[in-house]
């Protein structure tokens, strides 16, 4: 099956030049100039990503992106921002973005992005998969934290976690290596599939959402764990009962 993909961006032209780069990636690609419409679609239809802009008339894309994470959380979700726009790139993340491209942008790294968030879209979908074979060996449970890839279901205490597809992709990647430590170029590379400097912001927001949902207190982390200097790490002292 084809994937689709939603691009969601005011400017006809920049649209129209994403767009002719995705259909040569063979993928079909539907166009939306505004935050209203890009709702409509996105919740109407089963995109593989939704590429989204974050300066939109009417509702901006942050607001898109943040009602869509409500209702869709497993929606791959990349935001495309300025190269000025720091505040808007932390934003974006912090409200469910799974990644970020700064404006303006190279046909190479466009369609590298897109082809790697499509891997772990896949990927997701085939562990997701019933009477799938890998799912024993890619359960995890360690002490009172559960991760069931088959359910995309993480428990920790017996409490449900709401997780977006990339945080559960994070936690499962760090809980499979307790205690090695990752810098966040070896992150990026391992959960996001790229290794395109400058793009640490996403990787940092990400475990502070984590440590948000995970941490009795993410201001003392006792699960994921920084190591100044160096990275983080999944401390699997920090789920023993």
């Amino acid at each position: 099956m084809t994937d689709s993909i939603l691009v969601v961006e005011d400017e006809q032209d920049i649209a129209d030049l994403i767009s002719v780069h995705l259909r040569e990636l063979s993928l079909n690609v539907d166009h939306s100039l505004t935050g209203e419409k890009a709702l409509e679609l996105a919740f109407t239809h089963n995109y593989s990503l939704i590429l989204l802009d974050v300066m939109l008339p009417g509702i901006s894309g942050l607001d898109v992106c943040r009602q869509i994470r409500a209702k869709k959380p497993a929606q791959a979700i990349l935001m495309l921002t300025s190269r000025t726009s720091e505040t808007d790139r932390v934003v974006g993340l912090e409200l469910g973005a799974d990644d970020y491209m700064t404006k303006p942008f190279s046909v190479r790294e466009l369609q590298a992005r897109v082809r790697s968030q499509l891997r772990r879209v896949h990927l997701m979908a085939k562990l997701s998969a019933p009477n799938n074979d890998e799912l024993s060996e890619q359960t995890l449970c360690l002490g009172n934290l559960q991760i069931d890839i088959s359910t995309h279901k993480v428990m920790l205490a017996g409490n449900v976690l709401e997780l977006t597809s990339t945080e559960f992709d994070l936690i499962f990647y760090l809980a499979s290596h307790p205690e090695q430590v990752f810098s966040r170029a070896q992150l990026l590379s391992a959960v996001w599939g790229y290794h395109h400097s400058g793009y640490e912001h996403t990787v940092n927001s990400h475990i502070n959402r984590l440590r948000n949902k995970l941490e009795k207190d993410p201001t003392k982390p006792e699960i994921v764990q920084t190591v100044w200097g160096v990275g983080y790490k999944f401390n699997r002292q920090g789920v023993c009962s």
